[in-house]
């Protein structure tokens, strides 16, 4: 029964109210939007970025004069090494992709502060400047300032990347280096063995099979590079263009 004090609503048949559907639609966006979130923290939606961040490697190091431009700390320790030897040439080199690297992180933090909705749609908005910039990078043919300006480009979308997606199942990776994922899976392969912890044992096994991803990305970088060159780096559109269509 109706309580005393509730006011009478009367319902047309087949109509419903605003208080009958707002529940229902908040609870299916609710979980539409968790859908996408374990989607974008998915082992396989992990190593398509990986894959990318292995090739990339590749390709700057293969074509572009040598240079990491995912993982800044080889170009750091090079700062070094040329700053004691006096060589402003290879200081030069070597500093500028670490501040486009920063300049990236920060691109991407600000796009993410910046933006109202799911994170997904921020999220897809990263990868589409990364395909921009992959494809760009492409056209720019070899030679010594233009590979300055390549290896630049490239630090930035590995910084993007690096930033916009940084889970995979829950725990923290990184995509485009393996240092951080090699000491976690092996703390978690420690306690898999020390305790007996199933689930440690699996996130052992995707952070190995991550790292496995990274070095498979890095062995068709050499092979593609070998064939393409510098417009090699093309093909890494590839595996973002799937990685856009999965957040959709």
């Amino acid at each position: 029964m109706r309580p005393a004090n509730e006011p009478f609503i009367a319902h047309r048949p087949g109509r419903k109210t605003r208080g009958d559907t707002l529940p229902v639609s908040r609870g299916y966006f609710s979980g539409v939007n968790a859908l996408k979130n374990a989607r974008a923290e998915s082992f396989w939606f992990a190593s398509l970025l990986t894959l990318t961040g292995g090739f990339l490697d590749a390709y700057t190091f293969c074509c572009r004069d040598g240079v990491f431009s995912n993982a800044q700390t080889g170009n750091i320790v090079q700062v070094g090494i040329a700053l004691s030897r006096g060589d402003l040439h290879g200081i030069v080199r070597y500093f500028i992709p670490i501040v486009a690297f920063t300049c990236g992180v920060l691109l991407a933090m600000y796009i993410r502060d910046r933006s109202r909705g799911p994170i997904e749609l921020w999220q897809r908005r990263i990868l589409l400047m990364e395909i921009a910039v992959a494809a760009a990078v492409s056209f720019i043919p070899s030679g010594h300032m233009l590979n300055i300006a390549a290896n630049v480009m490239i630090s930035f979308l590995c910084a993007l990347q690096y930033e916009a997606f940084r889970k995979v199942s829950g725990k923290a990776f990184a995509s485009t280096m393996c240092t951080g994922n090699l000491r976690s899976g092996s703390e978690c392969l420690y306690q898999a063995i020390a305790g007996g912890d199933r689930a440690k044992r699996r996130d052992a096994a995707h952070y190995f099979g991550i790292i496995h991803v990274f070095i498979a990305g890095a062995a068709i970088g050499v092979l593609v590079t070998n064939l393409l060159s510098e417009a090699a780096v093309f093909a890494a559109v590839l595996p973002l263009a799937v990685a856009f269509v999965c957040l959709r």
